[in-house]
């Protein structure tokens, strides 16, 4: 970038402190209208990009004339579509890990050893394989964070449950602190078996209902019961197989069609 005069400042700086001056003034304006509404409540956040979005609609107005003027001055847009979010392509690691934007995610273990790639909007990731997005996550804010959901890890996490200890996210796996009171009860009273047991509890969880076995897990440690997977097992109601009907081969009978036809009819 070349210098500039003195007291002079490059265009780039001008539009640039124009923006951050807009951005300024309009969040004094949501606070403002925030003021006036009287509280800053919303029942859903729709509701609350619908109130942004009458009020931009309401300082918009004032520049529709100027506008006008600017669009007479742009250039064609190019001919080859932008993209509408930053796309990189990530592999995804042995523990069923990607990293994106300096944070660390869990994606579905099925795709270990896959490249993906990844869409970064605003609030969610999106994976595709080829063209088939396989994966939507909420997008972390800031760096060097992480997000493990054990539903993508647990699968090949409970074919090796010794690794539960030296998990380097482990305690990401502990979905509610009955979960964790869980696992300290096993971890006092059975160590030998805790990671193992714990593991398998966790995998219960992930394949009938995290909800189920979480109010099995609380009935065992207020009755001081060792919560192992076979005791949490039997508490819980696993869903029982569908039936599949029985469906009798019809009977077809083509004579009525038969009937239809302007040769046949002649025939007969």
């Amino acid at each position: 970038m070349g210098c500039n005069p003195p007291g002079t400042t490059p265009e780039w700086l001008d539009a640039y402190g124009d923006v951050e001056q807009s951005h300024y003034r309009f969040k004094q304006a949501v606070d403002q209208a925030l003021r006036v509404r009287g509280n800053r409540d919303f029942t859903s956040r729709a509701a609350y990009e619908h109130f942004l979005q009458d009020l931009v609609s309401k300082r918009n107005q004032t520049r529709r004339a100027l506008f006008a003027a600017e669009k007479e001055a742009l250039r064609p847009l190019p001919m080859a579509p932008l993209a509408p979010c930053k796309e990189v392509r990530v592999n995804v690691s042995r523990f069923s890990t990607i990293h994106v934007g300096g944070n660390v995610y869990s994606v579905p273990s099925r795709l270990i050893g896959t490249k993906v790639l990844i869409r970064v909007h605003a609030e969610t990731l999106e994976g595709y394989v080829g063209t088939s997005r396989v994966f939507v996550l909420p997008r972390l804010v800031g760096k060097h964070q992480h997000r493990i959901d054990y539903h993508h890890i647990i699968w090949s996490l409970v074919r090796k449950p010794g690794a539960f200890a030296a998990y380097q996210y482990r305690e990401e796996l502990f979905p509610t602190t009955t979960f964790r009171r869980a696992y300290d009860q096993l971890l006092s009273r059975w160590p030998k078996r805790a990671e193992q047991e714990y593991v398998r509890l966790l995998h219960l969880a992930a394949t009938t209902s995290e909800t189920e076995v979480e109010t099995a897990l609380a009935l065992m440690l207020e009755a001081s019961t060792l919560p192992t997977f076979v005791s949490v097992r039997d508490l819980v109601k696993l869903p029982q197989p569908r039936v599949v009907p029985q469906i009798q081969a019809p009977i077809l009978d083509l004579l009525p069609y038969d009937q239809l036809i302007p040769s046949r009819r002649t025939h007969v």
